[in-house]
């Protein structure tokens, strides 16, 4: 059984068929890929895995349970987190803090309690991530102190503190050098040894055929091609979506 299996996923905004009858799985462990033009619908998709935009049809399973219906903050708890294309960094904290405020899910009864009795929290998984993605350098610095390379992985260590299952990051090398792009390519290699299964959305080719082992591909809302990094990048209609028909 897949960790994520995605059946007949159907999104509409008004008249426009944002997600249209879009089907696939991702194998706990693996790292998947997710292209296409602007406009294909890669951030739709984002949003309707993570119930921020709801479905018109179809089924979204995790973990072997389905969760269609379920709303964001439920997902998140199951192990499904995002990263958003704006980073949304607290800049007057430290790149630890950062981490820290992503790695407590407080309830209500545990905030008036922190209130009256304030208690010292876990912190080993904070910095277990930081040393994961060589932040530890870092780790008192403001992120507004930060490279911009940098800034994008603080903002992937605040996904990874809760110890998900799945991460879905949206466009995580928008803005980045090569030189930057490829240091992300290497931590997000890291990933699946520790539990955490990659779907990444990105427009960056070169980060999501070498790091993917499988890649799916989104043209107006539709799946036109699935397959491997080779695969993909000698598909016909891969090319046609991206380069236009006359493409040879």
């Amino acid at each position: 059984m897949s960790l994520l299996e995605v059946t007949g996923l159907t999104v509409k905004h008004g008249g426009l068929v944002a997600l249209d009858d879009v089907s696939l799985t991702a194998e706990a462990g693996s790292i998947v890929g997710l292209i296409g033009p602007n406009g294909a619908g890669k951030t739709t998709f984002i949003d309707t895995l993570t119930g921020f935009t709801p479905a018109l049809r179809g089924r979204v399973s995790f973990a072997g349970t389905d969760i269609t219906g379920a709303a964001p903050h439920a997902r998140s708890r199951a192990g499904l987190v995002r990263t958003f294309q704006s980073l949304e960094l607290f800049d007057d904290l430290s790149v630890r803090d950062n981490l820290l405020v992503a790695a407590h899910t407080p309830t209500l009864w545990s905030t008036l309690t922190d209130a009256l009795w304030p208690k010292a929290h876990d912190t080993s998984e904070t910095q277990s991530v930081l040393e994961l993605l060589d932040l530890v350098d870092v780790a008192d610095r403001r992120p507004t102190e930060l490279s911009n390379g940098q800034r994008h992985v603080v903002a992937l260590g605040r996904a990874l503190v809760s110890s998900p299952q799945l991460v879905l990051l949206d466009e995580p090398a928008a803005g980045l050098d090569p030189a930057e792009t490829e240091t992300l390519a290497a931590l997000l290699r890291r990933l699946p040894a520790t539990g955490t299964t990659v779907l990444v959305v990105d427009h960056d080719m070169a980060l999501i055929l070498g790091v993917c082992e499988v890649v799916h591909v989104l043209d107006f809302g539709r799946l036109v091609a699935s397959g491997t990094p080779v695969e993909v990048r000698n598909d016909p209609t891969v090319i046609a979506a991206y380069l236009g028909t006359g493409a040879s």
